[in-house]
């Protein structure tokens, strides 16, 4: 068998998202890979969108890889770390599981030669947004093959761990936020008289351009908000809607509140 640079541990969601996007972008080759998951289901999928990323068992697979990423949701990583036969000596451990701490994590595999990292699902479409953190064992060219992988889908950032839930509540849980609001203009834009399907691609549109239009002028969103609300005008008065079923305090405490959950998990 050929040594593997990485071995995924869970290939759900997430893991399907993240080394999705990697493989697309061919900084990894799908034989420099190989997954561990007892998912029939998700070992089929695998198969179909990546043959060459082998199956192997958790043992046979961190023993053939130099580096580990752990995909599993946080209450499983004590378990994937105490399965007998498993030795993450001299191998770097990258965890994506939220709220598992640097020191969590490090006592759990032996060494703190291990990454942090919160990902988001557009890491599928190589438009992600990730911050991550490092153990002290970590090296300058782990940090730097890390962060390769994670600017090959997206923007990728080194924060201090003490930031990593505020990442979590916001950029990592915030696709779900983003949906629900394309959702709701979708809506509100049939409610007006909209077919479904238009109303969903300029929903959409007006999302993905305004994000591109602040990205791209440097611009304060307050600053382009007022640009379009004129006196008088329609969008001044959808506004005040907004604010007066207090949209703006909702999503900062949907943020805060993913952050605290974050905090909680590792507790």
């Amino acid at each position: 068998m050929k040594p593997k640079r990485l071995a995924l541990i869970g290939g759900g969601q997430m893991g399907r998202a993240l080394l999705g996007g990697i493989l697309t972008s061919s900084i990894l080759e799908e034989d420099d890979v190989c997954l561990v998951d007892p998912c029939q289901a998700t070992q089929q999928w695998w198969r179909e969108n990546h043959s060459e990323v082998e199956c192997l068992g958790l043992s046979d697979a961190i023993a053939a890889s130099q580096a580990i990423l752990i995909a599993v949701k946080p209450n499983q990583v004590s378990s994937v770390a105490s399965v007998d036969g498993v030795d993450f000596t001299e191998r770097l451990v990258v965890s994506i599981a939220a709220g598992v701490s640097l020191t969590r994590l490090a006592s759990l595999v032996g060494h703190e030669r291990v990454i942090r990292v919160m990902p988001n699902t557009p890491s599928l479409v190589r438009q992600g947004a990730s911050g991550f953190c490092c153990g002290k064992s970590v090296t300058q060219a782990d940090r730097d093959w890390v962060q390769s992988l994670l600017n090959c889908v997206g923007l990728a950032v080194e924060v201090a761990e003490s930031q990593m839930d505020a990442v979590t509540g916001l950029s990592g849980s915030g696709p779900a936020y983003v949906c629900l609001v394309i959702e709701a203009l979708a809506d509100g834009g049939v409610h007006a008289g909209l077919p479904r399907s238009l109303a969903m691609k300029l929903a959409t549109q007006t999302v993905l351009g305004t994000a591109k239009m602040i990205e791209e002028t440097g611009r304060h969103p307050g600053e382009l908000k007022d640009a379009v609300a004129s006196p008088g005008g329609t969008t001044i008065a959808a506004i005040a809607e907004l604010e007066k079923n207090a949209v703006r305090s909702g999503l900062i405490q949907a943020v805060i509140a993913s952050a605290n959950r974050s905090r909680q998990m590792d507790a």
